[in-house]
């Protein structure tokens, strides 16, 4: 084939107009600010960062992410939610340098912080994260929750321990397979357990067992899954990074990268759509647990629109360009780091 037939690389994407899509109210917690920060100073303390990568978490934002999806917690709740969240994206960061064997220990470490978090004693500094916020989480933090959240913790660690042996071995799974992983490797499933905390309620198994229910958290976890699989997508292609649904639809079904940018999109959009399907079929458990399923519903939707704006608000996905982002969507392609 002459270069004249060659189709030149792409330079740059636009965005599907997510925001548009997502009409929920976005509401920002009160006590956003002076918990925010005062959370950051936790996380610097506890995780031992170097000078740029203290830079760099300083500009993620976490607590107004928080803020967010929990508009309604009191400081003191609102508090352990910031401060996980700022332990689940460093943790994140730090997980994808670790190899098999160093995710199990890390793993094995959080988890029994999580199961014991008073006399549980562990060097590692995400364990030690860990007991921090978990010793205060289950002061309040009823039986059900507590459980939901350990449990879908487990199912993070186990899902990117799957990730670093597809990385390992320079596997790109097929479209299924990345679904399945990238649903728990998102961290979005304890998140939805610190709605019941946040909120001081805590569900019964019957009612988080329900199909609508649990409908209703796959679609929220796939809205903020897959629009962060786009707004991370420059950065993780200029690090040749393939754990994102655009790479597996590219090579899966031989799209071009504005293909399969629009693709994704179509997925978010009928993700919300079929969030309110299910909104409109939940059940009846009785006037009490009704109205705790409310708060829980309106906690998922908290999540849709928070995660959508924080996005651009946050500097981890386009700098300090995030509002210009937002407002004509063209993403210019930053150059492929050297191998």
């Amino acid at each position: 084939m002459s270069s004249a037939d060659e189709t030149p690389a792409p330079t740059k994407f636009i965005l599907p107009d997510l925001v548009t899509d997502c009409t929920y109210p976005l509401r920002l917690n009160p006590s956003c600010y002076k918990v925010a920060r005062a959370a950051e100073r936790w996380l610097l303390r506890g995780a031992h960062l170097s000078e740029a990568r203290s830079t760099k978490f300083m500009g993620l934002k976490a607590g107004e992410l928080t803020s967010a999806c929990y508009p309604d917690a009191d400081a003191f709740h609102l508090r352990v939610c910031c401060d996980f969240m700022n332990w689940l994206f460093n943790m994140d960061d730090w997980l994808d340098e670790f190899d098999v064997a160093d995710t199990w220990g890390m793993r094995e470490s959080c988890i029994s912080a999580f199961r014991d978090p008073i006399n549980f004693q562990t060097e590692k500094l995400g364990g030690k994260m860990s007991k921090s916020f978990f010793r205060r989480f289950i002061k309040t933090g009823g039986p059900g929750c507590t459980e939901r959240f350990i449990h879908t913790m487990d199912l993070f660690f186990i899902a990117v321990v799957q990730q670093a042996d597809d990385r390992a071995n320079g596997v790109v799974p097929d479209l299924e397979s990345y679904i399945t992983v990238r649903r728990d490797t998102s961290g979005c499933k304890p998140c939805f357990a610190l709605i019941e905390y946040a909120a001081r309620i805590d569900l019964p198994d019957e009612v988080m067992a329900h199909p609508c229910i649990q409908s209703m958290e796959e679609a929220t976890n796939d809205l903020v899954t897959w629009s962060n699989d786009i707004f991370s997508y420059n950065v993780e292609q200029s690090r040749h990074d393939t754990h994102n649904m655009i790479v597996v639809l590219m090579r899966e079904r031989g799209l071009d990268l504005q293909g399969a940018v629009d693709f994704v999109g179509r997925y978010c959009k009928a993700s919300i759509e079929r969030f309110e399907r299910e909104r409109a079929a939940v059940p009846s458990w009785g006037e009490e647990i009704d109205r705790d399923v409310a708060i829980y519903i309106e906690g998922l939707q908290n999540w849709i629109v928070g995660s959508l704006h924080w996005s651009f608000d946050s500097e981890r996905y386009f700098g300090k360009e995030g509002l210009k982002v937002k407002e004509h969507r063209i993403i210019k392609l930053l150059p492929k780091r050297p191998l």
